[in-house]
């Protein structure tokens, strides 16, 4: 391929894609701080509730199932947990927390944050043809990458005489981050 090609190509890639790369770098910024806020959904409606359990041992999917529709909540269940001392149920829009000793606890219903959740789908979906045009998207962005180099001319700039020392640099940095964090 000549130069005016590799050009041609790594443009018109980087113009398809610049939506993608945008949206699915958004994606990652917000799944990088989930733990701390839940960016796809806010609260609507918070409700403290007292309620009496059964002992720990007699808490299970069908008692959640049942404890919701005691409770009013007609949501998708998805799933439950005793853990810590609490029993949680999480349903599509609803979560409920219920202390197991005191039987205080919270009921929390929420609705999806509009284009942030679909955002956030990007690296959730598990699909097939998602999964093929991921790698499609990624064997693509490694061209970009690759036909950058050859952007730069000869010269000062070029990858020959500094890109190389930066691009070692980009892959020396996120591994000494890996070890330092594991």
């Amino acid at each position: 391929m000549n130069r005016q090609t590799i050009r041609s190509l790594h443009r018109d890639l980087g113009y398809f894609y610049l939506g993608l790369i945008i949206s699915f770098s958004l994606s990652g910024i917000l799944m990088n701080h989930r733990e701390s806020f839940h960016p796809e959904k806010y609260d609507i409606e918070k409700k403290e509730i007292q309620v009496q359990l059964p002992a720990e041992d007699q808490i299970t999917e069908e008692f959640a199932k049942d404890f919701l529709k005691k409770q009013s909540i007609d949501d998708t269940f998805r799933r439950f947990k005793v853990k810590g001392g609490a029993m949680r149920i999480s349903c599509k829009n609803t979560d409920v927390e219920v202390d197991l000793a005191t039987g205080k606890g919270e009921i929390e219903s929420y609705k999806k944050t509009p284009f942030i959740s679909q955002i956030m789908k990007l690296h959730k979906n598990t699909s097939n043809w998602w999964i093929y045009y991921g790698d499609i998207f990624g064997l693509s962005l490694i061209f970009i990458a690759v036909t950058g180099v050859y952007m730069i001319p000869a010269g000062k700039f070029s990858f020959k005489n500094r890109g190389w020392k930066l691009a070692v640099a980009g892959i020396v940095f996120p591994l000494i981050v890996l070890f330092i964090l594991s």
